[in-house]
């Protein structure tokens, strides 16, 4: 089953975050194949002051750098 978390700042309803969900799952789904039922979107909200910590939890920044950043 895919699992897409997504991280935003607060404040989006339940109705929002369906409608986002059900786009993004329709996404995947165009691109990736398989069903919509297989799809799992989880939302997280995430702090505006902890908004660069979010980013880094999902990913490893020094192996993403290029030559000219290292």
């Amino acid at each position: 089953m895919p699992m897409i978390r997504i991280e935003m700042f607060p404040g989006r309803n339940a109705d929002q975050k369906q409608r986002f969900a059900k786009s993004i799952t329709d996404a995947f789904v165009e691109t990736c194949g398989g069903t919509a039922a297989s799809v799992h979107v989880v939302f997280a909200d995430i702090a505006k002051e902890d908004w660069a910590v979010a980013g880094e939890l999902c990913s490893n920044r020094a192996a993403a750098a290029t030559p000219a950043e290292k």
